[in-house]
């Protein structure tokens, strides 16, 4: 497949719908965004797409959690349709509010006897976080790491602080390489790191996991807005700006 055809899901309160559909198509996909009630209306139309994006904002104004209506939304009228676009080799991707949604969705990891096995909550700062991070990932699983060793990119969320039920929970994913992208220190992975380098406070500095067959991927950062050299702020210091785009790109060259 020469050109994939990537579905950018906007809901009331998405506001990074545009900024995503431009990533993609920078990276040679053909893209559409359409608002959750087609749909709803019609799951059919998942068919037409080879990937499913779920872009940042704040779907439904967070009312009762961050990602949770539009989350429920999906799983009570499109669990079914979901269930076979996943089954059919096809690639899901989750950025910030998007993240928040997969998770609960159980898209990412299922949910157990015991409740959720991890959730995404308040900074702990307590208050909104916008800020350029450093990163390092995970190529052995996750799709749209493939090939990414280092990068910086940026966060604006409140609610990013990444938690496992239990160290159990987080050592089953760190052990099937799920853990696809994580807070770092310049330089690379520096064991637990501190303020402000994790941002939010994160379980073992955890920015972004997969599922189990590496083709759904959720993150707090955002990649769609470092996807140009004069995107990030020191651009004219030869700083790598653009490198977001990577992660977009891997999604594209999967199906060819």
């Amino acid at each position: 497949m020469a050109q994939p055809n990537v579905l950018v899901l906007r809901a009331p309160g998405t506001n990074c719908d545009q900024e995503t559909a431009f990533a993609f198509e920078l990276a040679g996909a053909k893209t559409e965004s359409i608002h959750i009630n087609q749909i709803l209306s019609q799951p059919s139309q998942l068919s037409n797409y080879q990937v499913l994006c779920l872009p940042g904002g704040f779907s439904f104004g967070d009312d009762v959690g961050a990602g949770k209506v539009l989350a429920l939304r999906m799983m009570n009228r499109l669990a079914d349709a979901l269930g076979e676009f996943h089954s059919n080799g096809n690639l899901i991707l989750g950025i910030c509010n998007g993240f928040q949604v997969l998770l609960k969705t159980g898209l990412l990891v299922s949910d157990e006897v015991e409740g959720p096995p991890a959730t995404l909550t308040w900074n702990d700062s307590g208050r909104f976080r916008d800020s350029w991070v450093n990163l390092a990932a995970d190529n052995e699983l996750c799709v749209f790491t493939k090939g990414i060793g280092q990068i910086e990119l940026p966060i604006a969320h409140a609610e990013g602080k990444f938690v496992g039920r239990n160290s159990q929970v987080l050592d089953y994913l760190e052990v099937n390489h799920q853990l696809a992208i994580k807070y770092c220190k310049p330089g690379g992975p520096n064991g637990q790191v501190p303020f402000p380098f994790n941002p939010n406070g994160s379980d073992r500095d955890i920015a972004g996991i997969c599922d189990q067959t590496g083709r759904v991927f959720g993150l707090m950062p955002h990649p769609e807005r470092n996807v140009d050299a004069t995107h990030h702020p020191n651009w004219t210091r030869g700083s790598k700006g653009g490198a977001g785009l990577a992660i977009f790109k891997n999604a594209v060259e999967y199906f060819q």
